[in-house]
C-alpha cells in the first residue's frame, strides 16, 4: 500500500496553509518588467516572427493597453535572461518603442525549457510544416533526455507510454505523422521551403529527405530547370537508386524531365452540352472523331473569312 501513495501529487505545506490570494500575489511577485537588452532568444528557436498584418496589430494593441499575457523566461547562468514563450510580443515591444517586456521567470531546466515553448507556440493558428518539423524534433529529443516522461502511464493497469505517442495525444498529429514531420528537417533549406509554399506535398518530401545532400541538390537544380516539382512516384523511385548507389545527377535529371500525368495539357468539355450539338446517329465511340471533323471544318470557314475580309 506504501507504494501506491506515489501515485498521488500531496499538497506542500505551502499549498495546505495559503490562500489562493496569496499564492497568486506569490506568482505575481515573479512577474517584472525586464529589458529587453537582458533577454536573449530561445537557441534554435523553430517558430518564425514575421513583420505581418498580424504583427502590426499587436504592436497597436501593445501600444495602447500593454503585455496582457506576459512572456515566459528562465534566467542564465550569467544573469541574462533566456525567452521561453513570447517572441512575437518581444518583436512588437521593439516595434512599439518599448524598452521592457513584461515577464513571468519560472525556474526551468532546458529540456523543461524546450517542451515549454512547443506546447505554447502550438496555440498559434497558423503553423508552417518547417516549424512543426524543428519544433517536434527538439520536444522528442528534449523527452527522450529527460527519460522520466516517456515513463509515464495513463492506464490502470500501467501500461507505458513512448515519446512519440504521448507527443500525438497531446498534438492532435498521429505518431507517423509526426515522424514525418520530423524527417523534413533531413531536407537542405531549399526543399524545406517548397514544402512550406505547399509545392512539394509531405509524402515526397519524405522520400526526399532520404537522399544526400549532393543528390538533394541535384533535385533543386531540376525543378529550377524544368519549373516542376517531383511526384510522389518519382521521389520513391530516386530513393530506391539511391539506396542501392544508382542515383546520379543523371538519373535525377531523366526522372525530373519526364512528363508527368497532371503535366500534360487538358482540355475540359462539358458532356451534356458537347452532346446537345452531336447528331444523335452518332455513336458515343464516334464522338471524338466527330468533334475533331467539326473543329477542322470551323477553323478553315474561319481561315476563309479571314482571307476573304483582307482583300
Amino acid at each position: 500500500m506504501a507504494d501506491r501513495k506515489s501515485d498521488f501529487a500531496l499538497p506542500t505545506l505551502d499549498d495546505l496553509f495559503s490562500t489562493q490570494e496569496e499564492r497568486d500575489d506569490a506568482r505575481l511577485e515573479k512577474i517584472r518588467d525586464i529589458p529587453l537588452d537582458l533577454i536573449d532568444d530561445f537557441p534554435d528557436h523553430p517558430f518564425h516572427v514575421r513583420d505581418d498584418e498580424d504583427m502590426v496589430q499587436l504592436v497597436e494593441s501593445i501600444k495602447t493597453n500593454g503585455v496582457l499575457t506576459p512572456a515566459v523566461l528562465r534566467q542564465k547562468e550569467d544573469g541574462r535572461y533566456e525567452l521561453v514563450s513570447g517572441h512575437r510580443r518581444k518583436r512588437a515591444c521593439e516595434l512599439a518603442g518599448l524598452t521592457t517586456l513584461r515577464s513571468e521567470i519560472k525556474d526551468l531546466t532546458r529540456d523543461e525549457a524546450v517542451v515549454y515553448m512547443v506546447e505554447s507556440n502550438f496555440q498559434r493558428t497558423t503553423i508552417l510544416p518547417s516549424e512543426k518539423a524543428f519544433a517536434y524534433k527538439m520536444r522528442f529529443e528534449a523527452m527522450k533526455r529527460q527519460g522520466k516522461r516517456t515513463d509515464l502511464t495513463s492506464s490502470p493497469v500501467g501500461t507505458k507510454l513512448r515519446t512519440d505517442e504521448i507527443i500525438a495525444q497531446e498534438s492532435g498529429d498521429s505518431r507517423n505523422q509526426i515522424h514525418r514531420y520530423i524527417r523534413l528537417t533531413f531536407l537542405v533549406p531549399e526543399l524545406l521551403e517548397l514544402v512550406d509554399e505547399g509545392r512539394i506535398k509531405m509524402r515526397p518530401a519524405v522520400e526526399l529527405s532520404y537522399l544526400d545532400e549532393d543528390s538533394q541538390r541535384d533535385v533543386v537544380e531540376q525543378i529550377d530547370i524544368n519549373d516542376c516539382t517531383p511526384s510522389h512516384d518519382q521521389t520513391i523511385r530516386m530513393r530506391k537508386m539511391f539506396d542501392s548507389g544508382k542515383l546520379t545527377a543523371e538519373a535525377v535529371e531523366a526522372i525530373m524531365s519526364e512528363e508527368k500525368p497532371n503535366q500534360r495539357e487538358r482540355i475540359v468539355l462539358r458532356g451534356d452540352r458537347v452532346r446537345s450539338l452531336i447528331p444523335k446517329n452518332v455513336q458515343l465511340k464516334d464522338t471524338e472523331d466527330y468533334v475533331c471533323k467539326a473543329l477542322e471544318h470551323y477553323a478553315k470557314y474561319l481561315r476563309h473569312r479571314s482571307e476573304r475580309d483582307s482583300r
